[in-house]
């Protein structure tokens, strides 16, 4: 059964770093699309950034331009978000989800998500 598994979650003070991790199991990342997205207490899930196959164009959404990063290391079969000065209301369950066609396409495989905690 194919797998995304997130890693890195966890609890930072306001300001401070993160950096998460999504790898692939039973599958090759490298054909994919890779977005990460997030779910708050309460909140509808939102989309965070996406990466293409090659790693060649990414996106972000607007409220975290400048601070978070998407990277991938295909030699790894793994996708990466660094998330810099993390802000509380940024506290959430991060997923990250891979497609075949792009990030415009449907992100079909879901991991289970890591929770990451903004508070002092």
């Amino acid at each position: 059964q194919v797998q995304l598994v997130e890693s890195g979650g966890g609890l930072v003070q306001p300001g401070g770093s993160l950096r998460l991790s999504c790898a692939a199991s039973r599958f090759t990342l490298e054909h994919y699309a890779v977005g990460w997205f997030r779910q708050a207490p309460g909140k509808e899930r939102e989309g965070i950034s996406c990466i293409s196959a090659s790693g060649g164009s990414t996106d972000y959404g607007d409220f975290v331009k400048g601070r978070f990063t998407i990277s991938r290391d295909n030699a790894k079969n793994t996708v990466y978000l660094q998330m810099n000065s993390l802000k509380p209301e940024e506290t959430a369950i991060y997923y990250c989800a891979a497609g075949p066609n792009g990030c415009r396409g449907d992100l079909r495989t879901w991991g289970k998500g890591t929770k990451v905690t903004v508070s002092s």
